[in-house]
């Protein structure tokens, strides 16, 4: 008998011209912060929309033709159609005149929606955010990144609570990306060299409102195998390959945006990874301005910001000076400078063996800051090494507490209650903190309705993930029962997801399983547990703790009572969010950067339970959610964890459960609902990326673009004048003699409060001007824990001049008692410098 021949055959969707606004709706992701047109897409197949993961270009392409040609004959659905897309045109053209500096805006990931598969966590779904609010704020924002054909791993979890890790191929033409044209059409591409040879990337485009992000693609036949390998995953490979990421990111990123015709006001560096920005930009510089390398360096710092995310020394990359070099080595001398002179940029002393991404991100910026305002203050402990001789608290990095974007995050179901009780301004006007308040007139009974029924939700879809994913890792039909009979869509329900790192302590809950047990099993008072989130593929302690946590979930008193739900994606995130009424985080001290999970729950009534560390030290208000202490009551981490342990118990036996379960007549607990209202006036307002993109304009953009002008401007005369002024100041600062110090009697001993004990210092400036050199007393004591604290600086005035020889006095005052040190330093000082470490030159008197 024959066998038959198979030949292939494509087949192309073929979307009706009176539905072709569907596909310009796909194409920007606008869509997934606009609820009439996620709404839109569900009804085309709502079935199908959820079999797609919420991809319409998916759904679009998977739709029958049958079902186009109802639709095209569907008044209602028409109509409805025709209202998105005009939203869609009305949203874009009122953006099309923005205000403020142009920001050009370079990060590893961007967390923009699950069809969009280049993010792993935090500092993606923060990116994300930015974008978006970009767009809502009107800011005239370009964000560049990176294309990745598997993006970060699906997790799936074995029965004995092994984590695994699948990649998933993204077909980039069933996802939210497309071409990025020149203004002649052509499909730009840009290269980077590699040892020996060159790698070309392609350029894509996504939509995100009205601001375009681009990312940068090797995987394709141009490249080497070896080559095509950098843009398969986020953060992996092993440690050359994630140079090979940041030098396309950082070089090629620039390359792209000059290709495209981008030129920014500030360039904002989020996290080291894109470091590089500074480099490529300086050679820029030196090649098309003609300018010196120094000259360069002052244009671009002066208009680049650097993002710090993390205290955790791994997030901090850095590489070996020989891989470094391997790769680097000819990039010096296009900017005229020496081997050393260029390693130094990656160094905080000449004696180290490796380039930190960190460090260069510091040495080309002008701006540097954390994400909360504690982060702030740990980053300058971080940092403090560049800075030699300054104490901690005198570094200039500022700070931005991170935010999340009310359109993704916020249930429609609370938008429509907002937007009925805030008023026509609301959401736009949700910086007006006041209209927040309005919460309070909202009914209880209506706000407990509410979150009843959003927990209802989130157990349903809980359920039925959890049923799917144990069926086909095969597990005992007779326990996925007896869990989906004990998950208590009433209960008290804690919600614990994030990424599973051993700092982040999702161990605490089980330090003490008897009274565990006694919490969850309470019939009067039921409480559950939801766990969610991954452990990166090289962190076997992560791992092991899913694993953990998976096993005693499987105990007989804890099934129904803790689950763990695999695979944490956005959609997941949200319904979690959502749905829960406790989103907890139990963080070690000070390693929480900032964490944005906790400020999606409070922006959906869920109240917060944290370790005070991150944005929580600043969110906590008191009946608005609960805290574990900031400080650290034992310097041995094994009994800090047993005390916060027992704290949370305590927390939830005493405080919490009451307020839950303490109803009225009408079955409303007032206590709790007073909670959710307070969390809403007093917590959300303050952290929303609309907030956070106003600090970034109001600290470090407009400042700093109105400095870069100035030094731009009349063909860059200002930041030649600085620029020659510190190599002045570099070339006999060594040479300053300091004559003499003259202190008053008794300045060792013992001081009076109120009197007054001059102080003078005679210094050979060897030429320099006097106006540009400082002097001050630097007075410090020891704080509780023996930490050197500044107490103060005061400064030296030029008392007389004579030649180069000037004479410095001080009228040293002290109003406090105590023991106290001091030491006398010598700093250049100009007025055009933003700040002290601008110019790191320090000299201490003896």
């Amino acid at each position: 008998m024959d066998q038959p021949v198979w030949k292939k055959l494509f087949v192309e969707s073929n979307i009706p011209e009176k539905l072709s606004s569907l596909k310009e709706l796909s194409r920007n992701l606008w869509w997934v912060w606009n609820t009439e047109a996620r709404e839109l897409f569900e009804l085309i197949d709502s079935e199908l929309f959820e079999e797609c993961e919420h991809n319409p270009i998916l759904l679009l392409e998977k739709v029958s033709y049958q079902r186009f040609l109802e639709l095209e004959n569907d008044e209602s659905f028409l109509l409805q159609m025709d209202k998105v897309s005009n939203l869609l045109h009305k949203y874009l053209a009122d953006r099309e005149s923005l205000s403020g500096p142009s920001i050009a805006y370079f990060s590893m990931e961007y967390g923009l929606h699950d069809s969009l598969k280049i993010f792993s966590g935090g500092l993606g779904i923060l990116a994300g955010d930015y974008l978006k609010e970009a767009s809502d704020s009107k800011v005239n924002l370009t964000g560049v990144g990176l294309l990745y054909r598997f993006g970060y791993f699906r997790q799936n979890i074995s029965i004995s609570g092994e984590q695994m890790s699948h990649y998933d191929a993204q077909e980039f033409s069933k996802i939210p990306v497309q071409p990025a044209f020149d203004q002649n059409g052509e499909w730009v591409s840009v290269q980077v060299d590699y040892p020996g040879r060159t790698v070309t990337a392609r350029v894509w485009q996504v939509n995100i409102g009205s601001v375009r992000l681009f990312l940068l693609d090797v995987d394709f036949d141009a490249n080497s195998d070896e080559d095509r390998f950098v843009t398969h995953h986020l953060y992996g490979g092993d440690n050359e390959n994630r140079l090979k990421q940041e030098i396309l990111l950082g070089l090629g990123g620039i390359r792209a945006l000059k290709k495209l015709g981008v030129d920014a006001d500030i360039y904002h560096c989020n996290e080291g990874h894109a470091a590089m920005i500074g480099l490529e930009r300086i050679k820029d510089l030196v090649d098309v301005k003609s300018l010196k390398y120094l000259e360069a360096k002052e244009v671009v710092r002066a208009s680049t910001l650097f993002t710090t995310h993390t205290p955790v020394p791994a997030g901090h990359d850095s590489f070996h000076q020989d891989l470094f070099k391997r790769y680097m080595e000819s990039y010096p001398q296009t900017i005229a400078i020496t081997w050393d002179e260029f390693i130094s940029l990656g160094k905080a002393n000449p004696f180290e063996d490796h380039f930190n991404m960190s460090y260069l991100a510091c040495n080309l910026s002008q701006g540097i800051n954390g994400v909360s305002r504690l982060h702030g203050d740990v980053s300058k402990d971080i940092f403090r090494p560049l800075y030699e001789g300054y104490l901690a608290e005198e570094i200039n990095i500022g700070y931005v507490t991170n935010g999340v974007h009310y359109g993704t995050w916020v249930a429609k179901e609370w938008r429509e209650i907002h937007e009925k009780y805030f008023g026509p301004k609301f959401p736009e006007e949700q910086l007006d903190f006041d209209l927040w308040d309005n919460i309070y007139q909202i009914p209880d009974e209506e706000i407990w309705n509410m979150k009843q029924s959003l927990r209802l939700r989130t157990i349903g879809f809980i359920k039925h993930r959890f049923t799917s994913t144990w069926i086909k890792r095969n597990e005992n039909p007779k326990q996925i029962n007896e869990v989906l009979g004990k998950l208590n869509p009433y209960a008290l329900t804690i919600g614990f997801a994030r990424r599973f790192a051993t700092y982040k302590r999702a161990h605490l809950l089980f330090r003490n399983l008897d009274r565990l047990s006694k919490l969850v099993n309470d019939p009067a008072r039921p409480v559950q547990f939801i766990f969610a989130g991954k452990a990166h593929p090289a962190d076997k302690a992560g791992q092991d703790l899913i694993k953990y946590i998976v096993e005693i979930s499987k105990r007989p008193e804890f099934i129904g009572k803790i689950l763990f739900v695999q695979n944490y994606d956005m959609n997941l995130a949200k319904m979690m969010l959502q749905g829960v009424d406790i989103w907890m985080n139990t963080p070690t001290r000070p390693l929480e950067a900032s964490g944005t999970s906790g400020e999606k729950g409070v922006m959906n009534g869920t109240i917060h339970f944290s370790v005070l560390d991150g944005w929580w030290v600043e969110g906590y208000k008191k009946d608005a959610g609960w805290a574990l202490s900031q400080g650290n009551t034992y310097d041995v981490n094994e009994l800090q964890d047993e005390l916060d342990a027992e704290t949370i118990y305590n927390i939830f036996e005493e405080e919490i459960l009451p307020a839950f379960y303490t109803r009225n007549i009408k079955g409303v607990p007032e206590k709790w609902v007073s909670y959710i209202k307070n969390t809403f006036a007093q917590v959300a307002p303050n952290f929303t990326t609309a907030r956070m993109i106003r600090d970034y304009q109001d600290r470090f953009y407009n400042p700093q673009a109105k400095r870069s002008a100035r030094l731009n401007a009349f063909d860059y005369t200002l930041a030649k004048e600085i620029s020659q002024w510190k190599i002045n100041v570099s070339s006999v600062w060594d040479q300053i003699e300091v004559k003499s110090v003259l202190m008053a009697d008794g300045i060792t001993n013992v001081l009076k409060i109120g009197d007054n004990y001059p102080a003078k210092v005679v210094a050979d400036l060897k030429g320099l001007n006097p106006q540009n050199v400082g002097i001050e007393m630097v007075i410090t004591e020891h704080g509780n824990d023996d930490a050197v604290e500044l107490v103060d600086c005061l400064q030296f005035d030029i008392e007389k001049i004579e030649g180069s020889i000037i004479t410095y006095k001080l009228n040293l005052q002290l109003m406090n008692a105590g023991a106290f040190s001091y030491a006398i330093r010598m700093y250049p000082k100009h007025e055009e410098l933003p700040h002290r470490q601008d110019f790191h030159h320090l000299k201490w008197v003896q």
